[in-house]
């Protein structure tokens, strides 16, 4: 892969885990480009990012990330203020306002948290993408969880979402690696955000998953050291950049780390 600008693009960079991952890049010397709904909130993570190394650029641009024209305008305002990107955190996602089963869910509720967490990716990536493969690649991290590939008792829209966009990592890299792309999932583990202190299941919760951490992995995926998992899962807190290092040949070998379909062996029709 080429040397890629060290540029990034965050998406819901104004708060929460979209803040710590900008911080954490724009320490590490990564200039950065600020996207979500509310400027006051990105504004504010701009400065914080300013006053966290002087010597980058930072870039903010507001707008809905499920509006393909608001998408476009953000993409290319800070693309042109940054002079193009190495690296996209799809990181702006939301969750039900209820934590029930489906059957007692608001589907409405629960279509606005798979829009959200599908398609305002889908849009970002598309619109960054062609600037990336002329330039002869770039990186992409998507925002995962655990409930991308672990059954749960509520919040359904959100597990689909997180699934499907684990499938959108998978598919992105099959299609542009020899492209220079490299596309991973990096699920952030449970930090404390105002979404988080929200949810009923994490009422109680004392041990929480520094955000500093999710940031660390952001930071090695974008400097192209765990290039060799590109297309897999990774989590925060669990996983760091030494050890997913450590274990990186074991986890291709295996071809492990991946949402699939386990079947019964080579003689099942469906393998």
């Amino acid at each position: 892969m080429s040397t890629l600008p060290r540029t990034a693009l965050v998406t819901g960079a104004g708060r929460g885990i979209g803040r710590g991952i900008a911080l954490g890049l724009a320490s590490a010397g990564w200039s950065v480009g600020l996207v979500g709904r509310t400027r006051a909130h990105l504004d504010a993570a701009a400065a914080d990012c300013r006053a966290a190394n002087p010597s980058i650029r930072v870039a903010v641009a507001d707008g809905d990330l499920v509006d393909p024209e608001a998408v476009a305008a953000a993409v290319a305002s800070i693309e042109r203020e940054l002079g193009g990107l190495g690296l996209l955190v799809n990181n702006a996602g939301v969750v039900e306002r209820a934590e029930l089963p489906f059957a007692a869910d608001d589907v409405a509720d629960a279509w606005r948290v798979i829009e959200t967490n599908v398609r305002g990716p889908m849009l970002v990536t598309h619109a960054v993408l062609p600037g990336m493969l002329a330039r002869g690649g770039g990186r992409v991290v998507n925002l995962s969880s655990g409930s991308a590939h672990r059954a749960t008792g509520t919040s359904t829209g959100y597990g689909i979402s997180k699934g499907a966009l684990s499938r959108f990592t998978r598919l992105l890299d099959h299609q542009y690696r020899a492209a220079g792309l490299r596309v991973f999932d990096v699920a952030p583990g449970v930090v404390a955000t105002d979404m988080t202190a929200g949810m009923v299941m994490h009422e109680g919760r004392t041990q929480w998953t520094p955000v500093e951490a999710v940031a660390d992995l952001v930071v090695a995926v974008g400097e192209g050291r765990l290039d060799a998992l590109s297309g897999r899962f990774m989590r925060a807190g669990a996983d760091t950049p030494d050890s997913l290092l450590a274990a990186a040949d074991r986890i291709v070998a295996a071809d492990a780390r991946v949402l699939r379909l386990v079947t019964d062996g080579p003689d099942d029709p469906a393998a």
